[in-house]
């Protein structure tokens, strides 16, 4: 009997292990293998490395192409046998930015060369997942969505990758594409197929579908979907606020990170303020433009009026078949020739309110810890919009021309680069009282980032106590990039991440000389972020003080060697 008891007890000890391997992939599965409920996955063991295991190009919808162009996103179909998930998918289709993915939806020379052209693919609905190689289940998990003004960007960058920040945190990190420009937001109901009510927020509903995907999936990958924090920076963070007041988010997240962000309409702000969202009109009358711009272009009218008469009485029908035959590359370079270029949530009253800052006013959103990030000099990144204020474009060079003085640019050697070679003179020297760069660009944050940040916070923070912010005041690049960016909008992005590597704007920013406070500064960073999904809130011995919610910053700064941090 006693031997019986002895073998009964090893048995169930084996039956353990083995239920532990099949929920990590099947028995005798690799630690990069697991299951979804689609189908088995291998990712790759980067233990050695980076100290995680990873998969790359999960599948969380079909392609959205051909009649589901246009549609919300459909689960994936089921797969046999073993996927590779070593390998990002797709960019989603875009016209080439700085903040694009070039012709290898990589960070490389090719981003210089295809600026202004098409580049990605409309097949392009796919995730990201880092874990630390350990053995603990029940990780946070951080879905983080990519920015790029709705128009532009991809989950490929390398500044997204999600070693550092998983192994740091202690937690499953994850990103995801979502469909971009006029195939993400296009207000067309001509489009509609089915019983529920339209909307043309495509791209939020990839995001609610990448979040139903962690719902379903993300505890086979060791991660807690009862512990989903949303994260996004720019336009992600928007397409972020926009899911605190979507009802179809219900239950998603449990707490959100939106860096540099907000979601207020002209209404929400004061006269003279730039809205960081549009009413549904806007994005109405984009649609119908670019309908009768096709029209144009395919010589089925003379003229745009007369083409607004002709669409104007298409069926339903065939006005979906005449746009979803069209080559989305067409699609986007009409869009940008045609001057209609512009996109974002589309306050419908359908996936998000008419008015989402009213709701958020009334209480009726997501009620979750809130971690927002802005930075000193968020406008410096936006130089060509100092024409809003009356004046010339800062930049004086083009983007193909900064590209490459940026990826010529040695950080740890002498240079004869100036803010002359770069900033128009209008706005030099750039610390002239009134008129230089520096105070331009103050009063373009004045209008653009700090009422829809005030507007945001100060709403919030009348509902609940748990809202923190920081305010990230970095300027330590070489010159003259010191004075062109200083703390500009994204450049925290890589401090939150920890990856200082080859990236867009890696070698203006990143010296020798910088690195002792550089990365002491991120470090710090990224303990806050670990302490927030753990907890829901940011505080952890490292900062030296209590980080208090809004309207209080939490101040993130270093000098050359180490950090200096404070609240104000």
């Amino acid at each position: 009997m006693a031997d019986f008891h002895k073998r009964w007890r090893w048995c169930a000890a084996l039956a353990a292990v083995l239920a532990g391997a099949a929920a990590c992939g099947g028995a005798g599965s690799a630690p990069e293998v697991r299951q979804t409920a689609y189908g088995t996955v291998r990712g790759v063991d980067d233990s050695g490395a980076s100290g995680t295991y990873a998969w790359k190009g999960l599948p969380f919808a079909k392609p959205p192409v051909g009649d589901l162009r246009w549609q919300p996103p459909v689960d994936p179909a089921a797969w046999t046998g073993e996927r590779d998930a070593t390998r990002f998918g797709n960019a989603c289709l875009q016209m080439g930015r700085l903040y694009g993915p070039g012709a290898n939806n990589r960070f490389d020379d090719t981003i210089g060369q295809t600026l202004g052209k098409p580049v990605g693919n409309e097949d392009c609905l796919t995730l990201n997942i880092w874990r630390p190689a350990n053995a603990q289940d029940n990780l946070p998990v951080l879905l983080f969505l990519h920015g790029g003004s709705g128009i532009s960007g991809y989950t490929a960058d390398p500044v997204y990758d999600g070693a550092a920040l998983a192994r740091k945190a202690n937690a499953v990190v994850v990103t995801a594409n979502y469909r971009l420009d006029v195939m993400g937001f296009f207000q067309l109901p001509a489009l509609h197929t089915g019983s529920q009510a339209y909307s043309g927020n495509y791209a939020l509903l990839d995001n609610i579908q990448a979040l139903r995907f962690i719902q379903g999936n993300i505890a086979r990958f060791g991660g807690n979907p009862a512990n989903v924090t949303l994260m996004g920076q720019s336009a992600g963070a928007t397409n972020v606020l926009a899911l605190l007041t979507a009802p179809a988010a219900t239950g998603l997240f449990h707490k959100v990170l939106p860096i540099s962000a907000g979601i207020s309409l002209p209404g929400n702000l004061p006269p003279g303020a730039i809205p960081t969202l549009n009413p549904e009109s806007r994005y109405a009358a984009q649609a119908g433009a670019l309908l009768a711009a096709l029209a144009v272009a395919d010589g089925l009218a003379p003229d745009a009026a007369s083409a607004a008469t002709l669409v104007a009485g298409w069926t339903p029908a065939q006005t979906a078949s005449y746009l979803r035959g069209k080559d989305g590359r067409v699609l986007l370079q009409t869009v940008l020739a045609s001057g209609l270029t512009g996109s974002g949530p589309i306050p419908d009253g359908v996936v998000i309110p008419v008015d989402p800052m009213a709701e958020i006013g009334a209480g009726r959103y997501h009620k979750v810890p809130v971690l927002s990030g802005y930075t000193l000099d968020e406008a410096k990144l936006f130089a060509p919009f100092l024409a809003l204020l009356g004046g010339k474009p800062g930049m004086k060079i083009s983007d193909a021309e900064r590209f490459a003085m940026t990826q010529a640019f040695n950080p740890d050697a002498p240079t004869s680069l100036t803010v002359a070679d770069i900033l128009d003179p209008s706005y030099l020297p750039v610390t002239t009282p009134a008129t230089g760069y520096n105070a331009r660009m103050r009063m373009l944050g004045a209008a653009f980032i700090d009422p829809s940040r005030d507007n945001l916070l100060g709403s919030l923070r009348a509902q609940q106590s748990t809202v923190w912010s920081y305010q990230f005041n970095w300027a330590q690049q070489p010159a003259p990039w010191n004075d062109v960016y200083g703390a500009a909008h994204g450049f925290d992005l890589p401090f939150v991440f920890g990856n200082f590597g080859p990236s867009l704007l890696a070698k203006a920013a990143n010296s020798t000389a910088n690195q002792p406070g550089r990365l002491a500064l991120s470090a710090v960073m990224m303990d806050s972020v670990r302490a927030f999904v753990h907890t829901g809130n940011p505080n952890h011995a490292g900062l030296g003080q209590e980080w208090q919610p809004w309207p209080r910053k939490f101040i993130f700064d270093a000098d050359q060697k180490a950090t200096r941090l404070s609240v104000q």
